[in-house]
């Protein structure tokens, strides 16, 4: 199927197509009545990436609050079972591997290995050492240093100086035993330990983001139907409560004109 045969279908139901737009980041958007396709997606994700954002557009056709609420199994299958979402997310990591989160997870493992590697060199000047605990030597010499600032930020501008005299300074995690010379290894270790566990909250916060993303029902749904035109079989095989009772949805139109859209398929 050619993607200029899906856009000129598309738009003979009064969808507006565009594939000239950046797609707010993505490679396809959708929302109401309009589906725009970034300008810079590659060849081979055209079609799958157009019929993805039209099962969002039938499925908005279902659920007119499906933005807001991200869907529900009830209304896009017309019962409710727990099976929906285990098979839909099967199918999902099929068709995007992004949502196994595969290299988020490596460089969290990574992170954390890092974070081991900080304490124990920590403890080799301070046994008693704890991530769990106040760092009290720390905390007293910390005070008095500009590297207070890079408990908080990686890295940091300083401006000192008189009215007419100002000068600049940038400190940053990379170079802090060049900047501070004097600082003590554990306190230097500590400092990196503590910018490696602000990276590994936000990873964490990256993963859950991405993991309530794709379990959203509408975009379960939408990767399901994508799925379909890639690997109908494959699909069939990884989903086959699901796909049972969708195609026997999609022949009573249910789903109105996808039926068409996947017959040409």
């Amino acid at each position: 199927m050619e993607a200029c045969e899906l856009i000129k279908y598309f738009r003979s139901l009064g969808i507006e197509v565009h594939t000239t737009t950046k797609a707010r980041g993505h490679l396809g958007f959708f929302l109401k009545n309009r589906i725009d396709i970034s300008k810079n997606i590659p060849e081979n994700r055209l079609v799958p990436t157009l019929i993805h954002e039209f099962a969002h557009y039938i499925h908005y056709g279902i659920e007119p609050d499906m933005h807001r609420t991200g869907g529900t199994f009830r209304e896009l299958f017309v019962e409710e079972n727990p099976v929906f979402e285990k098979e839909l997310l099967r199918v999902t990591n099929f068709v995007d591997e992004n949502s196994l989160c595969v290299k988020l997870y490596e460089h969290k493992d990574r992170i954390k290995s890092l974070i081991k590697e900080y304490e124990i060199k920590i403890r080799k000047d301070y046994p008693d050492f704890q991530r769990s605990k106040k760092f009290k030597e720390f905390d007293k010499y910390i005070r008095k240093s500009k590297a207070r600032y890079l408990l908080k930020y990686d890295r940091v501008k300083l401006i000192e100086g008189g009215f007419f005299k100002k000068r600049s300074h940038i400190y940053s995690i990379t170079n802090v035993e060049k900047d501070f010379p004097e600082m003590p290894a554990a306190f230097v270790n500590y400092i990196k330990l503590r910018s490696a566990q602000k990276k590994q909250k936000r990873t964490s916060a990256r993963i859950n983001r991405l993991k309530k993303y794709y379990t959203k029902p509408c975009e379960l749904f939408a990767r399901f139907v994508e799925g379909i035109y890639l690997d109908r079989e494959w699909v069939c095989a990884l989903a086959p409560y699901t796909s049972d009772r969708f195609f026997n949805l999609l022949c009573d139109g249910y789903y109105g004109n996808l039926k068409e859209v996947i017959d040409r398929f």
